[in-house]
Order: C-alpha cells, then structure tokens, then sequence
C-alpha cells in the first residue's frame, strides 16, 4: 500500500464531534494562558452586550423621539425607558433626544468594534503560543520514539500531525472555541430581550425556529461525512505528491510519468468529487436559511403590523423586531459552521494525542557519564525486529546469540551475505533498538545504565544511507555544533579529500546546500558524510558501507586518510568491498545472524571456509571488471 492511501485510510477514520476526554487534554494547553482568555471571554461578553443594544436604541428612539411628533402615544418597553429618563431629570425635546440616541448608537458600533478586534487580536496570539508549544512537544516527542515507530509511520502522515493537524486546533482555539460561547450569549440575550419587549410577537418569530433546527442538523451531518472526505482526499494527494517528486528521477528513468499521472488525475479526480459534493450541502443550507429568515420577517410584517394598527405594538418595538430577527439567525448560521471546526479539531486532536501517547521504547533511564573509553561487549545478543506474535511462537531473530569483544584501539571488520545482521549491530551499539536477550557492554557497564547521550557521544557513524541537511557546507559537517570550530571542519574535510571539491564551489565552505543535497554527486555526499563523523572526533568510528559509492580512484584518494585517522582509535568497519579491511585486527563474518567464522585477514583465507569464498567472489569479479573488452 502506498503511503498516500495509507493516509487516505487513516484519515477517514471519524471522530465524534465532541469528546470530553478530549477536550478535557486540549483545556490543558489553555492553562498557561487562562487569563487571556478569561479576559477574551469577558470581552466577547461585552462585545455581544453592544451588539444587542443597538436596536433597543433604535426602538426607544422612535418611539420617544419621532412618535410624538405624529401624535402617538408612547407605550410598552419605549414608555417604561421614558418614565425612568424623565424621574432622573434626562427630558429631551425630539431633535435633542434623537442626537444623543444617534450618538449612543454610534458609541455602541465604535465600543463593539473596539472590544471585539481585542478579543480577536489576545485569541489569536493565544492561539499562537499554543501551536507553539504543541508543536514543540510533538517534535520532541519525535525525537524520543526509537527508530521502529519511524519504520511503521509513514512521513506524509507525521507531518500532517505537525502541520494541518496543530493548525486545526488553531482554528478551535481562535474562532471556535470563545465564538462559540459568544454565539450563545447573543442567541440568549436577543431572546430575552424580545420576549421583555412583547412575548407574544416573540413567539411569532421564534415559531419558525424548528425549521432552522432541523436544517441545521442535516447540514451538519452532511457536511460533517463531506469534510472528513475532502480532508482524506487532500492528505492523499499531498502524499501522492511528496513521494513522487522526491521519486522523480526513479519515475522518469523508468518511463512512468504516464502511469503516474494516470493514478494523480485519479486522486485529484476524488478530491474534485468531494468538493463538490461538499458545495452541495453550502448551496442549500445558505438559501434555506435565508429563506426561512424572510419568511419570519414576513410573520413579523403580518402579525407586527396588525398589531402596530390595533395600537398594541409601537413602531419602534416593531423596527427592533426586524433587526434582531436578522442577528438572530446570523449566530446559528455561525453555530453550524463551528460545528465543522469543532469537528475537525476532535479528529486532529484525537489524532495528535494518539502520537503523544506512543511509548517511547527506548528509555533514557541511565544516570551514568562516560569519561574514557575502554572496551565494548556484545554478550550472548539475539535480537527481532519483529517480535513473537499469536501466529509466529517464535520471533524472527535477525542476530542469535551474537558474543565479540572490541578493545580500546581495535578494528574490527563485520562482513557477510545483505541481510547477515551487520548494520543492525550498529543499531543496537547505539540503542536505536534493544536487544530481546542478552547485554551489551561499554567498560564492562551494560549500556542501559549510561545516559543515551553520554552513550551516543562516544560513535560517529558514516552509513551507507547518508544524509545532508538544507544549509551550506560547512554546517553539514559541524550540524551547527559550536565546539566544532571552522579550522576542525576545514582539517576534517581536508583529511578525507572533500576539500578538493569544496574549493572548486562558487563559495566554498559557504556554498549553500539544496535539499538532500541536490547538485552534488553521491561521492561528494559520502565524502560530506565522513568529514562530518571525523569533525567530531569521537573514541569510536563507525563505517557502515563507508566507500561503497565512492568510485575506485576516490577510495583510493581516502584510504591513506583512513589509515591515518583510524591510527589509535577504537573502529567498526561494515564493508562488501572486502579489499578495504584486510588491514583490521579481527574480521567478523556474519551468516543468517550468527558469527560462523572470526581472525584476521591471513588467518580466514588459510581456514578456507565462508569468508575466503566471499573474498574470491568478489576477486573474480573485480578482475573481470578490469579485464578489457
């Protein structure tokens, strides 16, 4: 399965729209920044008290101020404010009074803007701390997990969890979560302002709540199955297209651009469907709505009015009633589109705490420094990377009871068929996996009991899967450490022959990396590789594979480098080319996970056994290559 469906699959799976458990975690994020949005809370408050005063200050303008001129008598919630405004000496004649009605109205729309664009401005800084310290822990986190969890997950999908996924809770946090509660506030406080200013009008207009209920609930549901498809659907084009163009030069080699563009005009033909189908539902709840809010204005026209000639209704009251039927329904239009937030930010959560709560296998429980090295050990180590399962009794041992000793100042070659084991001693040298049985030893003192880095100080490693990092040349070397100064990166890169064609860049040392270290050649990144494990002039020197893309007049360049570099350091040589280890002090051959044969170079070709036939193989071959045509 490809990594965009696999992503296609994980992101269709649902979550409820709303999970206490879940937002439970999520309130623990707002805790360092609970004063602001306490404060943010108070002012959504405020700001929807302004909102709801400005047609009570129409109404009461109309009815005090503009009725009178006509000859109508003021009555209900308009005489009430009169009476009052009267008692405590504020009697306007209709010019004046009108003024300062308009200067209130004004006061309201300025406060309102003001208080809401504070609000808006502590939310989405809030927001902001908090993606930052998500996405801190997430990467963390990350760095944590041992290097199984990264051969089970696919890229795509970690980076969703970094990316689209923090920014969902983003959008939760800033224009879900407090909007939300600023809705309701609306919603309750036009409500009880209709039914203080005639009750029975109210209950004219909220008759066709109902209907905008159930509107409400079949947009949601539909465009709760909508999005999660369009969001699938995106993830597995974003996948599709991250695996591709990092693959190109695979794709075209191989003459698949057709193919390929076969199978991305059918990921973007479902996202396209998805789309659409998603617009389906925002085309008829948008219209529907507004149909069903023209239609309680129509009741509000028929019954209000009758009213209004009967006498038992003030025109004032009867304009406020317009204008709060239309902010009305605008908060529950708002509530079913939160909804889609709140939904997406349950998934991205359920999401980014299924991450969190991955155990990080390899514990750094280990209290110990390492101030010298002395010896390594490998005792009696079997290790799986598949473990025992219900239909496998007994795991698939990739090492059976592998037992060396490597001394201070020792090299030691490990060779054998692909697949013998030997990078996986590496791995477990350096505790990106641990072993199923036995131990391993550093000075006598089993590695768990060492802090990992401490532990991880002491190797440098070239592998045969090297990697270069964005940046210029001399940080790919020194990977920004500060102790490494410029004259050690120039030393190293000079020792292993790098600067021959560092000093031929248009900037030398400065001379800017592309990704994964595009424009160079694979020798000139092997030889970047081994400048950077040398820079950093560790007790012990890992070479996996070191020179296998290195090209015969290169290698040759290197090996008195090598020579001169290994001289007194403790070092792991993992070669196929076995030319390159005939010099090591003890040769390991590993066969099916077991070491069949050990000594040195004369000593394993005069036993005659595995390793001499891997040496003449590998003889006869080279003579061929070199034989002419």
């Amino acid at each position: 399965m490809s990594e965009a469906a696999v992503i296609e699959k994980h992101e269709e799976e649902g979550a409820r729209a709303f999970d206490p458990r879940l937002t439970r975690r999520l309130m623990q994020y707002l805790r360092p920044y609970r004063l602001r949005a306490g404060l943010s809370v108070l002012l959504v408050i405020l700001s929807s008290g302004f909102e709801i005063a400005g047609p009570a200050i129409t109404a009461i303008a109309i009815d005090l101020y503009m009725k009178p001129l006509h000859g109508a008598t003021t009555m209900g919630v308009s005489r009430r404010v009169g009476l009052w405004l009267t008692a405590h000496g504020w009697s306007f004649d209709s010019f004046t009074g009108i003024n300062v009605a308009a200067a209130l109205y004004l006061i309201t729309l300025v406060a309102g803007f003001t208080v809401l664009y504070t609000q808006m401005v502590l939310m989405n800084l809030m927001g902001q701390y908090i993606m930052y310290d998500l996405r801190k822990q997430i990467f963390g986190h990350l760095q944590r997990l041992d290097v199984q969890f990264f051969d089970r997950n696919p890229v795509g999908r970690l980076m969703t969890r970094v990316t689209t996924d923090v920014d969902a809770l983003n959008d939760l946090f800033t224009a879900g979560f407090v909007a939300i509660f600023g809705d309701i506030f609306v919603l309750v406080g036009i409500v009880g302002v209709l039914f203080w200013m005639n009750w029975r009008l109210a209950i004219v207009l909220f008759s066709i709540t109902p209907f905008i209920v159930l509107v409400s609930i079949w947009f949601r549901r539909g465009a709760r199955v909508t999005y999660r498809a369009v969001r699938a659907r995106i993830a597995a084009i974003n996948a599709f297209l991250q695996e591709h163009i990092s693959g190109m030069s695979t794709v075209q080699l191989f003459n698949r651009e057709a193919r390929e563009a076969a199978k991305f005009e059918e990921l973007n033909a479902r996202h396209r469907a998805a789309n659409i189908d998603s617009i389906f539902y925002y085309a008829v709840f948008y219209p529907v709505i507004e149909l069903i809010e023209t239609i309680g204005l129509a009741l509000i026209v028929w019954y209000g009015g009758g009213k209004v000639i009967q006498g038992t209704l003030s025109v004032g009251a009867l304009v406020a009633f317009f204008q709060y039927s239309q902010r009305f329904y605008q908060p529950i239009s708002d509530l079913s589109e939160k909804y889609n937030i709140l939904q997406a930010a349950m998934a991205a959560a359920e999401r980014i705490f299924k991450l969190l709560d991955t155990q990080v296998r390899i514990q750094d429980e280990g209290t110990r420094d390492i101030e010298r090295f002395e010896s390594l050990e490998f005792r009696n180590v079997s290790f799986a990377y598949v473990e025992r399962g219900a239909d496998a009794p007994e795991p698939e041992w990739v090492l059976k009871n592998v037992s060396f000793r490597v001394n201070r100042g020792e090299r030691i070659a490990l060779v054998g068929h692909t697949g013998a084991g030997k990078t996986t001693v590496t791995s477990l040298l350096l505790r990106f996996y641990e072993p199923q049985r036995g131990e391993i030893l550093v000075n006598g003192v089993n590695i768990r009991e060492y802090k990992t880095e401490a532990l991880r100080r002491l190797f440098a490693i070239v592998q045969q899967d090297f990697f270069l990092f964005t940046g210029n040349i001399a940080d790919n070397i020194s990977l920004g450490d500060p102790a490494i100064s410029e004259e050690a990166v120039r030393t190293a890169a000079v020792r292993v022959q790098a600067d021959r064609f560092i000093s031929r860049l248009p900037e030398g040392y400065a001379s800017q990396v592309r990704e994964r270290g595009a424009g160079l050649s694979v020798g000139e990144k092997q030889l970047l590789s081994f400048a950077r494990a040398l820079a950093f002039n560790p007790p012990v020197l890992i070479l996996d594979e070191a020179t296998s893309s290195i090209d015969t007049e290169t290698e040759m360049l290197i090996q008195e480098a090598i020579r001169t570099l290994l001289e007194g350091r403790t070092s792991l040589v993992i070669a196929h080319r076995l030319s390159t280890i005939r010099s090591a002090d003890a040769i390991l051959v590993f066969h099916h996970g077991e070491i069949r044969e050990r000594g040195t170079h004369d000593e394993l070709m005069q036993f005659g056994g595995l390793y001499r036939r891997l040496y003449e193989i590998q003889y006869r071959e080279s003579v061929l290559a070199e034989a002419p045509a």
